[in-house]
């Protein structure tokens, strides 16, 4: 079955593919986007634990090896919104120096665009998402225009933790966040109940059913769930351009021809659907030199505790946290390892949620697990540390040899960190037990390191022979295919993604509509 031609495909509807699909409608282009997943709203959100895991990944597995694997489950989202549904709202500007990796300490790989030409992007999405933070006191912050909303207020947890880290003679600021500290374009202010990772219902945080389908939908894009895509076809008569995007849906094989395609989909399966674009005749597009699936990134990090003699109200506020640390930022050669790290403090926890501390504490059991429960509900402070993942060629997705019931492979995703990066995190976390501790902990614990966001496996470059797309997402061997979302980054920095991911596609959209 053959769907009647458009100008532009889009697959995925997750943060890249709606900021697309509401830029290129708005610039008068017929845009049609193709979602796996099923259809979410706003209204059907429920802030529960048990509605936050069905938010997570539920396609078909994608099996993993490494020494750091990636936690595809946990970090993927599906439906509507894509993992930025289940995001927290960290939203953050890579510095200078994340862009230049290899030329400034030779390693890894250069973006080829630096910050100067993606911050007005920056500047763009904060006002239109409503970002709330203090660029003044977010004293490493790269240039940039002031955050269009005050913070969001400080709760008892992240006054304690904060003693900690002025103690040590270190400094935090609010952290800046996508969610609304007062009522922002027709959408309301926080009520800071800590279930952000089920979606938020009332729209405070600027996810992409709350910001960008209105929008796309507004201009006229039209959205199919459910419509699982294999694969992109080549034009038999012109082998640079990719003709249409074969899917299924309803139990039927089903093509949709565009004059542009743009593959939006999550890091893994972007590239799952272009290794599963090879033919006979033709390698997979922008396999032409072997690197499509390679570097694959996942920030490492981990999460500290501690139990304070002050009461900490730990449930309240967000999920994300409540300020951040930026001070050893922008020293990746420091002693004791390689890379950058952030700290995020004060997450808004629960006993028994996604991050909870109900299970983290198996040595204590029986007895004495409910008074503990019942003092740390009261008492306890955390804080995680994300650090640099090193671009390496060797961490890449590739095709399973397993199908699933449609012939599909599955994808698979192998991850080692590399040994200088994981010196940095095991370096950090022990700094960060020390902050604790100055800032009165009694006791500190530690939860495991664990692989956070996934970047890479179709890195953007000037270079076609080192990368799989140019500067803005189009795939080198072809005329009209891109890739769009955390696939394009040649480098992690150690900042959450999010706001890169929109900032590049809405300077993507800027593009596309200037050619035509």
């Amino acid at each position: 079955m053959v769907s009647k031609n458009c100008d532009v495909i889009i697959v995925g509807a997750g943060a890249a593919g709606l900021t697309l699909a509401a830029r290129l409608a708005e610039g008068g282009k017929s845009v049609s986007i193709l979602e796996a997943g099923p259809e979410r709203k706003l209204g059907d959100l429920v802030s529960s634990q048990i509605w936050a895991r069905k938010l997570k990944w539920s396609e078909p597995a994608v099996s993993e090896s490494g020494n750091h694997k990636i936690g595809h489950a946990f970090n993927a989202g599906t439906g509507t919104g894509g993992s930025a549904l289940h995001h927290y709202g960290v939203w953050l500007r890579m510095h200078e120096g994340d862009f230049s990796l290899s030329s400034d300490h030779g390693v890894g790989l250069d973006w080829p665009l630096n910050y100067e030409e993606l911050a007005p992007y920056y500047d763009q999405v904060q006002a239109e998402i409503g970002l709330s933070g203090d660029s003044v006191k977010e004293r490493w912050r790269p240039q940039g225009a002031p955050y269009p909303m005050p913070p969001l207020p400080l709760f008892a947890q992240s006054r304690v933790l904060a003693k900690g880290f002025a103690k040590t003679g270190r400094h935090t600021s609010p952290l800046p966040l996508a969610i609304n500290s007062e009522p922002y374009q027709g959408r309301p202010a926080c009520h800071y109940d800590g279930w952000c990772d089920s979606g938020c219902s009332i729209g405070a945080l600027g996810n992409p059913l709350a910001v960008w389908l209105p929008r796309a939908l507004a201009a006229g894009a039209l959205l199919e769930h459910n419509a699982r895509v294999s694969r992109v076809i080549r034009d038999a008569n012109n082998t640079q351009r990719v003709e249409s995007v074969e899917y299924l849906q309803d139990g039927e094989r089903k093509t949709m021809q565009a004059d542009r395609i743009i593959v939006a989909a999550f890091a893994v399966q972007s590239v799952r659907i272009l290794l599963s674009s090879a033919t006979e005749q033709h390698s997979a597009p922008g396999n032409h030199s072997d690197k499509l699936g390679r570097y694959l990134m996942t920030h490492p990090a981990g999460t500290i505790f501690g139990l304070f003699d002050e009461e900490t109200y730990p449930h309240q506020g967000v999920t994300a946290g409540q300020l951040l640390s930026h001070d050893d930022y922008d020293e990746k050669d420091a002693a004791g390892g390689f890379g950058s790290s952030q700290w995020m403090i004060g997450h808004a926890i629960k006993p028994h949620d996604l991050l909870g501390y109900g299970t983290n504490r198996p040595d204590i059991f029986g007895a004495e697990l409910e008074p503990w429960l019942k003092r740390a509900s009261r008492h306890l402070g955390n804080m995680t540390v994300v650090c640099e993942d090193i671009p390496l060629p060797e961490n890449r997705i590739t095709l399973s040899d397993r199908l699933d019931r449609d012939g599909i492979a599955h994808a698979h995703a192998h991850h080692d960190l590399e040994p200088s990066a994981a010196a940095r995190c095991t370096q950090r976390m022990s700094e960060g037990a020390d902050i604790l501790r100055a800032a009165g902990a009694s006791e500190v614990w530690a939860g495991p390191r664990i692989g956070q966001h996934h970047m890479g496996g179709a890195v953007m470059g000037s270079n076609p022979e080192e990368s799989v797309t140019d500067a803005f997402g189009r795939v080198h061997d072809t005329d009209n295919l891109y890739v769009a979302g955390p696939a394009l980054f040649p480098s992690s920095g150690a900042v959450n993604p999010t706001f890169t991911i929109t900032a590049l596609a809405s300077r993507q959209a800027d593009h596309i509509l200037s050619i035509n």
